[in-house]
């Protein structure tokens, strides 16, 4: 108890002291030059994941509500990418899309890590039964709107993880 009160003591006088100290030696300052953030944004000058993207690596460059951009090149309907591998995919509505539809999987090696799931225009809820088909074949899931679906295969693929997407046109709704 004596210590904290010695402690609560001293502590306004250390205060005034510091201020003291501060108003006699004051730091000096130049007003036209700013802080450095050199230090807070190195990482993003070392890594580019927009422009350095390989020729032969897919990537999406925009949807709509019918359809994808991919590389350039517009693809009406719906998608099934695997790595670096495009192809037209037959569901045409969310209630299309069964164990059925996703059977490349069941041959397909290397098995990707996750499946992204396009939804269409919102993200839906997975049935049962094709989550458990998903997980069977090694996979994980990731149901997203079909737009946010593309761009996390993009990051995913640019990471060069072994990553598919079986995305609906931005269009569809349920």
């Amino acid at each position: 108890m004596a210590v904290r009160q010695r402690a609560m003591g001293t502590l306004p006088n250390l205060i005034r002291s510091l201020r003291k100290e501060s108003l006699l030696n004051p730091k000096p300052t130049n007003p036209s030059v700013l802080p450095s953030l050199r230090r807070a944004f190195s990482l993003y000058d070392q890594v580019n994941l927009i422009n350095d993207v390989p020729e032969d690596q897919l990537r999406f460059k925009g949807y709509s509500d019918t359809g994808f951009n991919v590389n350039g090149v517009d693809y009406e309907g719906s998608l099934l990418c695997v790595g670096n591998f495009l192809m037209s995919w037959a569901p045409t509505k969310f209630s299309d899309i069964t164990p059925e539809s996703l059977s490349i999987f069941q041959t397909l090696r290397p098995i990707p890590e996750i499946l992204i799931l396009g939804c269409g225009r919102n993200i839906e809820i997975v049935n049962p039964e094709l989550r458990r088909f998903i997980r069977s074949t090694g996979m994980k899931l990731e149901a997203l709107d079909s737009r946010n679906a593309s761009t996390t295969y993009n990051i995913l693929n640019e990471e060069g993880r072994i990553v598919a997407a079986a995305l609906l046109p931005y269009g569809v709704s349920s």
